[in-house]
């Protein structure tokens, strides 16, 4: 696989929440940490997810925010 993206971190997933029209994704990244990513329910069909399946979080942005209380 190749991407432009610079942040593609491999993971697995570990839950699926399906809802009507989309499917949140959660990710467990190699070093423990997790991903959660909102995607149509009609990709994640189509890229075959369940829980165990290998899987990028692929994270392209032109800005992050930084928020303090």
């Amino acid at each position: 696989m190749k991407v432009s993206a610079r942040n593609a971190m491999k993971g697995k997933v570990i839950e699926l929440l399906e809802g009507t029209v989309n499917t949140e994704v959660v990710l467990e990244l190699t070093g423990g940490e997790r991903v959660v990513s909102m995607i149509t329910k009609d990709s994640a069909k189509k890229l075959g997810l369940k829980p165990g399946k290998k899987a990028y979080a692929i994270i392209k942005a032109s800005s992050v925010m930084i928020g303090v209380d």
